[in-house]
């Protein structure tokens, strides 16, 4: 038998407007649950993460349209229902009285390895 080929998958994270409303004392549980998302993706069944890129250092501000991102997170993921339980961390994570999806935004885009000749 052969195995089925993983998804490739890009998790696209974009920081909202309500991050940036908050009172400084409060930022840091917004970061403690965005480590817990980040954690949780990573240690999901079958998940490799391939790599990262956090654009928070040039680009300042909220992304309300979706682009640009604030962060990247590239994987090969095992099926559907994980990317799904991936981007439910962000409705389930709680920041008190809220969910992480309150002050980050994710889309998920998957797709399958582009294999580059030799």
């Amino acid at each position: 038998m052969s195995q089925k080929p993983k998804l490739r998958v890009l998790f696209c994270g974009a920081v909202l407007q309500n991050f940036f409303d908050l009172p400084s004392g409060e930022i840091g549980k917004v970061w403690a649950a965005t480590g817990e998302m980040l954690k949780g993706i990573r240690d999901l069944p079958g998940v490799e993460i391939l790599g990262t890129i956090d654009d928070d250092q040039t680009m300042v501000g909220t992304s309300p349209n979706g682009w640009p991102w604030t962060f990247y997170i590239l994987a090969d993921v095992p099926d559907r229902d994980t990317v799904v339980a991936a981007c439910n961390l962000f409705r389930t994570i709680e920041i008190g009285e809220h969910r992480l999806w309150r002050y980050i935004r994710v889309e998920a885009r998957i797709g399958r390895e582009l294999v580059i000749p030799e």
